[in-house]
């Protein structure tokens, strides 16, 4: 079996929550949202080694935080980059050939950890596994032209959502694809780690995501996460 580890990406600044602080820090069910990431991975049957990439403006308050409350856990912290790629990339000097890491967003606490583990079972025989949901809503594909007197107008049309599938973390990936991966320059195109690897010619598994595991964003997010941690649906 591969040695774990895991990049917790948390370098966002948070703007769309309209709180604040980033919304890494923010309280949830009583604990900062980075805590429950974090703890989701510490809880595996297996041991993982943390890595969090973290927004340097709040470095200091989540140190203060983990000291004042008892969390502590060994863990490489690094400063965030300029964006979630470079965050990333940073850590890759962390990480050894021949293991398993996975990169999960530090504002995606709700998954089960059985879930995290059976990723990981399955990435020791694919080297980028990437877990992903069918597109329940109808789709439309949108775009704006020119009407009479210059006013935009919206042309639309309908397209196959069976076509399409929505993209979640942890992305698990061997090391040394992942930091082959990463040698290559930035591109706007990168969305997340799987579509660094594609790029590198490594061909992705997909496995069955979850419809908890939302990515928090807004305040309506948030709402969302405590209802679903308060009625016990994780467990």
């Amino acid at each position: 079996m591969r040695e774990r580890y895991v990049i917790i990406p948390a370098g966002g600044t948070g703007t769309r929550m309209g709180a604040e602080v980033p919304k890494q820090i923010l309280p949830l069910c009583g604990k900062p949202v980075l805590r429950h990431t974090v703890e989701l991975f510490l809880g595996l049957p297996f041991k993982v080694n943390v890595i969090i990439s973290i927004n340097a403006s709040i470095r200091g308050h989540w140190l203060d935080y983990c000291r004042k409350n008892d969390f502590i856990f060994p863990c490489v912290l690094v400063s965030g980059g300029i964006t979630r790629f470079h965050s990333v990339r940073k850590a890759m000097k962390y990480l050894p050939d021949g293991a398993l890491v996975a990169v999960h967003d530090g504002v995606r606490p709700l998954l089960r950890k059985d879930d995290v583990a059976a990723l990981y079972a399955e990435a020791e025989e694919y080297p980028a596994v990437v877990p992903v949901i069918p597109v329940a809503d109808s789709m439309r594909s949108v775009e704006e032209s020119a009407g009479q007197d210059g006013i935009p107008v919206a042309i639309t049309h309908v397209v196959d959502r069976s076509m399409y599938r929505l993209v979640q973390t942890p992305q698990i990936f061997h090391t040394e694809v992942l930091k082959k991966a990463y040698e290559t320059a930035y591109s706007p195109d990168f969305t997340d780690d799987a579509s660094v690897v594609e790029k590198n010619g490594i061909p992705l598994h997909f496995c069955r995501g979850s419809r908890f595991n939302i990515k928090l964003t807004t305040p309506e997010d948030m709402a969302v996460a405590r209802a679903v941690m308060e009625a016990g649906l994780l467990t």
